[in-house]
């Protein structure tokens, strides 16, 4: 399950950032903004608007699968991974720089997620656990957290 979760998160990570630099390079492609039908035509006659769409399409499928399994706490702050990555890339793809604050805030993503993660491993959360299961149907009764029927 480990592997599960270390491969989908790598594949979330890698479309959300396809797709955040794609609409970079389709942003600097699309200026000046206009709202008209030779700028749409220019937006999308370019290619980086469809490697957002595939970024984005992708990254939906990802964390729809991921969500299946993995306890949504530290799945959503893993899914935020793309924060990081997109800066370091835009340093090598757009020359932008980065100050230490940067490097502080992005080491304290990686922690934060790193914290979550062994908490949920240390309260015995293995994925798929959380997920309760579907009422059944024809019942009016709910369980509530203690575990009781009402």
């Amino acid at each position: 399950m480990r592997r599960f979760y270390l491969l989908g998160f790598l594949a979330l990570m890698a479309f959300d950032t396809l797709a955040q630099i794609s609409f970079k390079y389709a942003a600097t492609q699309a200026l000046p903004l206009e709202f008209s039908a030779d700028w749409l035509l220019r937006v999308f006659g370019q290619p980086w608007i469809y490697g957002a769409f595939v970024g984005y399409i992708g990254a939906f499928f990802a964390w729809m699968t991921l969500l299946q399994h993995a306890p949504i706490g530290p799945a959503f702050a893993a899914s935020h991974l793309e924060l990081v990555s997109v800066m370091l890339l835009s340093v090598y793809l757009f020359d932008e720089r980065i100050g230490p604050w940067q490097v502080v805030g992005a080491l304290t993503i990686i922690a934060g997620i790193v914290c979550l993660a062994l908490g949920e491993a240390e309260l015995g959360g293995e994925a798929g656990d959380s997920v309760p299961p579907a009422p059944a149907h024809g019942t009016s009764s709910r369980t509530h957290a203690d575990g009781h029927a009402h």
